[in-house]
């Protein structure tokens, strides 16, 4: 993390409390960052969004009366975004199971559970540039890889493409009492 240049990144800040925008801009003001913009719910960010050219996110997941979600998804999905590739940090004080993935889902690139840390932003920074996922376009998803680790080095079938047939086959052949 030590070295990275960050003066010239242009970053949005998207909370509805005052408070925790100002803590976060303190630490990235801190980390070397010049160009910091600020909104206080979804749809102020999209109009700077669309208005700026913006390098990273940092948004809330609840706020009114556009949440973190709805905005992250029309960075990934409208044809009127400038960016659909533009790494987001999702902050949020409910991390539960469901708001990841539903974070996840929405294109999120990292996640941070508040009380945030200067440490946990500039680490999701830190993944960010040293280790940027690839974007993935699938049916029902736009955004980057939701794999962690991808295992280059992985010799069998794609996980993916992966016939179901087998593993039902292996299932119906195995005797339930025995595992139990």
């Amino acid at each position: 993390m030590e070295g990275m240049d960050l003066r010239d990144v242009a970053i949005l800040l998207v909370d509805d409390n005052a408070n925790m925008r100002r803590v976060v801009s303190q630490i990235l003001k801190a980390a070397g960052v010049r160009k910091i913009r600020e909104a206080s719910d979804g749809l102020e960010a999209l109009k700077i969004f669309q208005a700026q050219e913006i390098d990273l996110i940092f948004t809330d997941l609840m706020m009114h009366p556009v949440d973190g979600l709805a905005f992250i998804r029309w960075i990934r999905t409208s044809t009127a975004s400038p960016n659909p590739y533009v790494p987001v940090i999702m902050m949020t004080g409910h991390a539960t199971q469901r708001t990841l993935n539903d974070a996840r889902m929405a294109g999120v690139t990292e996640f941070l559970a508040k009380p945030l840390t200067a440490r946990g932003v500039m680490h999701r920074i830190n993944e960010i540039v040293n280790n940027p996922r690839p974007f993935v376009r699938a049916s029902e998803y736009f955004g980057p890889c939701r794999r962690r680790k991808i295992d280059h080095d992985f010799q069998g079938v794609e996980r993916r493409g992966a016939p179901q047939i087998e593993i039902q086959d292996a299932l119906s052949e195995m005797d339930l009492e025995d595992v139990y």
